[in-house]
């Protein structure tokens, strides 16, 4: 019986603790550090695409909805196909210049 007390106590020590406590956001409770609970959405900053961007690669406007994307030094590039963007991913430096010397050189590949 002594037994069954003990671990019927770390039980619901341990249940507290996950549900109130340092435990809480493992239980999907979503409080915050200022006990407030959040929401999706609730002034969160999201980042919003543009509609259309340039190619890096090939110069080509794509659209930013269903174009093939890539992540350098903390900035979104758009590609027209996967060739422009594995092309890229190869040697970003190469396509990166500042925006106002920037020379679009057209590259002859299937975009798709």
């Amino acid at each position: 019986m002594d037994a069954l007390l003990y671990f019927l106590f770390w039980a619901v020590l341990i249940f507290v603790m996950m549900r109130f406590g340092c435990g809480a956001h493992v239980m999907g409770h979503g409080r915050t550090r200022s006990g407030q609970g959040k929401a999706a959405g609730d002034g969160e900053l999201r980042w919003i695409a543009p509609e259309t961007d340039t190619d890096p690669v090939c110069g080509m406007t794509v659209p930013t909805k269903d174009a093939k994307s890539a992540i350098h030094d903390g900035t979104v590039y758009y590609f027209c196909s996967n060739t422009c963007r594995e092309t890229f991913e190869a040697s970003p430096p190469a396509y990166l210049r500042p925006a106002t010397n920037r020379e679009l050189k057209p590259m002859e590949h299937a975009h798709g």
